[in-house]
């Protein structure tokens, strides 16, 4: 295992969720601290305050990677004589990172909207609200060594690895190729009715659907190959909240049941006649007002989203959708899905680095 530092950690989460997913005006991304400094243990939580920053200097940490920003808005003074002042303050003292995921956690394949999705046991799980202005598609193609940097210069040109402010975005892998020409080909290299093997690297893109036919012209234009082998796979769509139905319908109060135990919460707030069968689910993690409509529109029973204000229950009753509200906290899912998921991933790397799920619970409310 060897040492790593912030900047390869979160460049690697980074492909899973990266910041170009989040909605806009969402302030993603380091907010706290330097991520040029080697890591080696990273605490991972739903929010950040003063009881988590001390969870994190007890165990050492030197990242903390939150699903919730601790800065939301601009701040006007830095008054350490002031909560969030003294929060800051406190996390520079002990030289520790802070790095936000919040809408493109939510969004990612993986995030907290399909741990949820698979807690609540949906099958057939879609998205709920897209979010991306047009589908994506990825070309991986193999080139022989000596043509890598032509034909990855050739698909930039094109317009792919376009990835939100970022250009010229490609991932390249070594390995070997095989291949025997026949007697009609024209072989770029190798000899025909002979085996070949050649030093090839796999490039991949990813570009807008719509530029498809720019995009491969461009490959088979700079490519040295006379057939070169290249996939084109249609990526999912991205999007908020996600959409599936049960293995078997049940009653609105069963079900209720069921949210309270798999997500691990004291009540829950339901919004309709408990007695109605329910099949098909919609949910969204954190606060989920603003989606009533669309989760009617896509035909769902329920709804299971948090922070539900008292006309919009209204609303949703008045359109027959019924509404389970589990509280925003839930998304505390995130910390052992997002641990697990660093841990594997930097495992691969052999990665020197541990990541801790916070035991700090940041739910505010208390029932009496």
């Amino acid at each position: 295992m060897k040492e790593t530092n912030g900047q390869h950690i979160i460049s690697l989460f980074e492909q899973w969720a990266p910041k170009s997913l989040a909605v806009e005006g969402d302030p993603v991304g380091l907010q706290i601290g330097t991520l040029n400094k080697t890591i080696t243990k990273v605490l991972v939580t739903l929010d950040v305050n003063l009881k988590t920053v001390e969870e994190a200097i007890v165990n050492g940490c030197e990242l903390i990677i939150a699903h919730h920003p601790p800065i939301f808005r601009g701040l006007k003074n830095m008054r350490t004589d002031l909560p969030q002042g003294m929060l800051i303050e406190k996390l520079i003292k002990h030289d520790i990172a802070v790095y936000a995921a919040h809408t493109n956690l939510d969004i990612a394949a993986g995030g907290v909207n399909d741990l949820l999705a698979t807690a609540l046991q949906l099958e057939n799980i879609n998205i709920l609200e897209q979010t991306s202005s047009e589908q994506l598609m990825k070309l991986a193609v193999f080139t022989p060594k000596q043509s890598t940097e032509l034909v990855r210069t050739a698909l930039a040109i094109a317009g792919a690895g376009q990835i939100g402010d970022y250009m010229d975005c490609s991932f390249t892998s070594e390995g070997e190729g095989r291949f025997k020409p026949s007697g009609l080909a024209t072989p770029f290299i190798g000899q025909a009715n002979e085996l070949a093997v050649v030093e090839e690297d796999k490039i991949e893109v990813v570009f807008p659907i719509s530029m498809k036919s720019k995009v491969l012209k461009a490959l088979l234009t700079s490519h040295p190959y006379e057939e070169p082998a290249y996939d084109l796979i249609l990526l999912n769509e991205k999007g908020l909240g996600r959409i599936g139905t049960l293995m078997q319908s049940q009653t609105l109060a069963d079900y209720a049941e069921l949210v309270k135990k798999q997500l691990n919460v004291p009540f829950v707030r339901v919004v309709g006649n408990l007695t109605k069968e329910v099949k098909k689910v919609a949910v969204l993690g954190g606060d989920g007002n603003k989606y009533i409509q669309t989760a009617k529109r896509a035909g769902a029973d329920v709804f299971v989203t948090g922070d539900l204000y008292f006309h919009v229950a209204q609303d949703a009753e008045a359109i027959g959708l019924a509404v389970i509200d589990p509280g925003h906290h839930v998304e505390q899912i995130m910390k052992i899905g997002v641990a697990e998921y660093m841990t594997k991933v930097c495992m691969q790397h052999k990665l020197a680095v541990e990541f801790i799920p916070s035991n700090i619970s940041t739910e505010p409310f208390q029932l009496i």
